[in-house]
């Protein structure tokens, strides 16, 4: 019997489009013999809608227009009281499909800051990737290069400014700490959205400006002369890393544009020219990250590699881009696990981790 897949994307953040492109890439190359896959589009709305075939995605071949069909049947998940859940109609609530693992592929705001894993683990729902502090602290920049700093892991240095703390005094500390230039990057936003870089005093009041505009929190980061080099991890308690990949950007730096829009933004060298000692301290550092951070399932973790040997952890992406050129997909198609194999991979990864929290005691024990 087929595994029916609820494969959840779309949502309200700026990555809806990107989401798009990644469920898409899914749908199409799960294994028909194992798996029924459902489309489960959220517009920017936050309506659920319910799809069967590739028709529920328009312009499909255009990163720019890519959409929902709004016109689809719109659908609410509930608990079946069997540990399961079923989708229902919004219009007459008759219930359409039970879903047995779910694949969340919803990046960004809501999708993976661990608000939508926790709608998923209040419904006891199995599904893949990081439970909700995992993918809380993966989204949130500055709680977790705070974690990883106190861990001893090296990272980049870094102020936190919450928006009532922006004035120029400020401005002027951090840039008297950092010097130039920084990045200024929203804290809970991931894809690049709202970074800028920074390379005149002048201009970093504009650009906290324009990160505030998505988040109530930003960081501002020392830029780090150096390579791009990025690492895949796959598994739950005994996760595997990737080969090594390397990101070229032909961008003033990775911004949202080069990584999705722009066929042509970036050059990704797979594996990394790297001698074998460096690739696997970095391997070793993206395993450790993955475990400092309560990940599961899958992370990208980036990094920066300077001239000297010495690799920094820039972020981890605890729901990475699965567009066809997307960096973690492509990571292990090189180390020998091919896309299908993969998606096999992280479902089983996603029941498993269900199964066995199932067996944990969730009452006192007292009785009423």
């Amino acid at each position: 019997m087929r595994v029916r897949v609820g494969i959840i994307f779309g949502g309200k953040s700026g990555e809806h489009e990107v989401s798009i492109q990644s469920a898409k890439n899914i749908f199409e190359a799960l294994d028909r013999e194992k798996y029924e896959p459902i489309l489960l589009g959220v517009d920017k709305k936050g309506v659920w809608h319910l799809g069967s075939d590739a028709a529920f995605i328009l312009n499909d071949t255009n990163p720019r227009l890519i959409a929902l069909n709004a016109l689809a049947p719109a659908v609410l998940p509930v608990d079946t009281g069997e540990g399961g859940l079923a989708l229902v109609s919004r219009e007459n609530g008759s219930g359409l499909a039970k879903v047995e693992v779910f694949f969340p592929i919803m990046h960004g705001t809501f999708g993976e800051d661990g608000s939508l894993q926790g709608l998923l683990r209040l419904l006891d729902a199995p599904f893949v990737g990081a439970s909700v502090l995992g993918s809380a602290v993966g989204m949130d920049k500055d709680v977790m290069k705070r974690l990883l700093r106190d861990a001893g892991l090296p990272i980049p240095r870094f102020e936190t400014v919450r928006a009532h703390e922006a004035t120029p005094e400020r401005r002027a500390a951090i840039l008297e700490s950092l010097g130039l230039p920084v990045f200024v990057k929203p804290c809970n936003l991931g894809s690049s959205v709202g970074i800028s870089k920074v390379k005149r005093a002048e201009d970093l009041g504009r650009a906290m400006e324009e990160a505030f505009g998505f988040d109530s929190k930003v960081i501002v980061e020392e830029a780090v002369l150096g390579r791009e080099i990025e690492c895949a991890v796959l598994g739950n308690e005994k996760p595997e890393a990737s080969v090594l990949g390397e990101i070229v950007p032909t961008h003033e730096f990775y911004s949202y544009e080069a990584k999705y829009i722009d066929e042509n933004g970036a050059r990704l060298v797979i594996p990394a020219n790297v001698p074998q000692w460096m690739s696997d301290r970095i391997r070793g550092l993206a395993l450790e990250a993955f475990k400092v951070l309560e990940c599961a399932g899958m992370a990208r973790v980036d990094f920066f590699l300077r001239e000297d040997g010495t690799a920094l952890i820039n972020e981890i992406n605890t729901l990475p881009g699965f567009t066809r050129i997307s960096m973690y997909p492509k990571l292990w198609e090189a180390s020998g696990l091919p896309y299908p194999r993969l998606l096999d991979r992280l479902i089983q990864l996603a029941l498993d981790r269900h199964r066995k929290e199932g067996l944990l005691r969730r009452d006192s024990g007292l009785g009423m």
